[in-house]
């Protein structure tokens, strides 16, 4: 009960109401997550805590900065553990989510941590290029959390945004924005917001919202190693 309420809690601290039940759900979530973490590696924060602050907490916080229509669809792109997208579709179980990984052990990890949360979510093992010829600009939001540079992430992410739709990143405050404004443009974006903010525990984050303003050229995403030799 004690954990239970030490959730609540620390939602509550960022104007989050969190039921007893969602609480509850979360609570499963960390505990398969560090009994499944003995085995493949998906994270190196176990400590009770820490989890729900940096993974739960950082997870939820921005997208309740946003306004997220109800039944929103989304994609989190490089989803490795399931951040943001579990914890937000506890909290939000009315969004559509197709969580997106390449590596196919957490993708069973993925699939049954969503059956034990009822998260009611679509498990993709694939790779972000691949994937995004056959769902192109086909969610109403993607967002993925620190997977790679604004620029590699934009390229990877806005493809699958349709056009008035948004992508939402999760980043670090080092994250410099002048870096990106041209890969967002040529992708068909255009930078609508870029809020800072801060955690429970005081660490600093930065979040970038980008709005889908015009299709993306079809040969976007290129593959890695292009995007990787040459960034837009």
């Amino acid at each position: 009960m004690e954990r239970i309420e030490f959730i609540i809690s620390e939602f509550q601290k960022c104007n989050i109401e969190l039921s007893q039940d969602k609480a509850d759900k979360l609570l499963k979530l960390y505990e398969f997550l560090v009994e499944y973490n003995q085995n493949v590696n998906l994270t190196a924060i176990t400590d009770f805590e820490e989890v729900v602050v940096k993974h739960f907490i950082d997870s939820v916080l921005p997208f309740s900065m946003i306004d997220i229509k109800e039944n929103s669809s989304f994609i989190d792109v490089g989803t490795g553990a399931g951040f943001p997208s579990i914890p937000l579709m506890i909290v939000r179980p009315d969004l559509k989510g197709t969580l997106l990984e390449a590596l196919n052990k957490r993708c069973v990890f993925l699939e049954k941590a969503c059956e034990l949360t009822e998260v009611d979510a679509k498990v993709i093992h694939g790779r972000a290029e691949d994937y995004a010829k056959e769902k192109r600009e086909a969610f109403d939001f993607a967002t993925a959390r620190a997977v790679a540079a604004m620029p590699v992430l934009c390229e990877y992410c806005i493809p699958y945004v349709k056009t008035g739709g948004r992508f939402i990143a999760l980043k670090s405050v080092n994250e410099d924005e002048t870096l990106c404004e041209k890969a967002v443009k040529v992708l068909g974006g255009k930078i609508a917001e870029i809020k800072d903010y801060t955690i429970t525990n005081g660490d600093n984050r930065r979040l970038f919202i980008i709005d889908k303003v015009s299709q993306t050229p079809t040969k976007y995403p290129r593959n890695p190693s292009m995007i990787k030799k040459k960034p837009l």
